[in-house]
């Protein structure tokens, strides 16, 4: 246990560097386990999930940037009797932004081997694959050139020679994970030690982001520029899961660290749950329940106080990002409303958990 607490201590503290904006996010990303790592998928202690979030950010600057995000996993060919099972997923994405409407809709299939090492630990590879899908209303852009010395005027040339259009590009990604649990039993209930790590990556085919259709020189044949390609996105995390023994509080820390081409991100922080309803150890048929409170932080860039609401196979949590970046001054430190719901089909059942998920000794 000391070990475990240590590892995580020393993860907290080692990612305190300046970051910069990168890839769109969601507040609650321990709540998005295939756009954190495509080894995830499956890779629970149940058999299927649905994991639903909406985000709503910047809306005192009068054109909300709305973020949608849908994953659907589960097991496949589980078997107590076999030390490995595979893994599969959908994994749904769809970001608008501005005034232009700018969108970014992604949907990928993941795939996962699982592996049952022991009856204290799994470990996962995982691929994905998939389309990302981008389009705006370009008409609605404006440019500094059309500005007459009092407001923009729309009727004014542009000065833009590249005709925008929409397109279409393919994205790969792939990753580990690996997980270490221990329990402290009792009559009530066992007490669950767990730590879950993993590396991921995404994007790895770096496909183009092609949104001008005039990028070649008539008179020379020769590209303007080189089309830009989106940078790969290194992933990763490491959560904690600390059930206090003989009472009825859970600790769990998580802590995300992405780096993509010149930019980072570090999400960390914790949560305290509390449990009023332990769930049966045999049959199954009593499911634990628990209510929760997070704070987290997003390195440079906003405080994120979270609830959860866990109703074993439901679930229900909300966030708001606080902004304290250097954007402050104009989003007035409003940042992002975020809800999440999610549906689980736990293996609730401690016979189900030790036979399904890890491999018994």
């Amino acid at each position: 246990m000391k070990r475990i607490i240590i590892i995580s201590c020393l993860t907290l503290s080692a990612f305190t560097s300046r970051v910069n904006a990168q890839d769109v996010h969601m507040a609650q990303i321990q709540e998005s386990p295939l756009y954190i790592n495509p080894a995830n998928t499956g890779f629970f202690a149940g058999y299927y999930r649905v994991i639903a979030g909406y985000r709503n950010q910047w809306a005192s600057m009068g054109s909300p940037y709305q973020t949608m995000a849908l994953s659907v996993d589960g097991g496949l060919f589980r078997n107590r009797h076999k030390s490995a099972f595979l893994g599969i997923g959908l994994n749904l994405f769809n970001d608008r932004a501005g005034s232009a409407n700018i969108q970014n809709t992604i949907a990928n299939l993941n795939l996962s081997a699982i592996l049952k090492l022991n009856s204290k630990s799994a470990f996962s590879a995982g691929i994905y694959g998939g389309i990302s899908m981008n389009n705006a209303n370009y008409a609605k852009l404006t440019y500094a050139t059309q500005y007459n010395g009092t407001e923009i005027d729309p009727t004014r040339p542009t000065g833009e020679s590249v005709a925008y259009q929409s397109f279409t590009a393919s994205d790969l990604g792939a990753g580990l994970a690996y997980e270490f649990i221990t329990d402290k039993k009792r009559n009530d209930r066992d007490y669950i030690t767990s730590l879950r790590i993993g590396v991921a990556a995404y994007h790895l085919n770096r496909a183009k982001q092609e949104f001008g259709n005039s990028q070649i020189d008539p008179n020379t044949g020769a590209p303007y520029a080189e089309p830009y390609r989106l940078p790969t996105r290194y992933v990763g995390s490491a959560t904690l899961r600390y059930d206090v023994p003989n009472s009825k509080v859970t600790v769990n820390p998580t802590v995300i660290y992405m780096i993509q081409g010149p930019a980072t991100e570090i999400n960390a922080g914790t949560f305290i749950k509390y449990r009023f309803k332990n769930g049966t150890k045999v049959t199954g048929e009593k499911v634990e329940n628990s209510f929760g409170v997070g704070l987290f932080y997003r390195v440079n860039d906003a405080i994120i106080p979270q609830i959860l609401l866990d109703m074993g196979n439901y679930a229900i949590g909300l966030s708001y990002d606080a902004n304290i970046s250097g954007y402050r001054k104009a989003s007035r430190t409003v940042g992002g409303f975020e809800i999440m719901l999610r549906y689980n089909k736990l293996a609730d059942a401690l016979f189900n958990k030790r036979s399904e998920y890890t491999k018994r000794n």
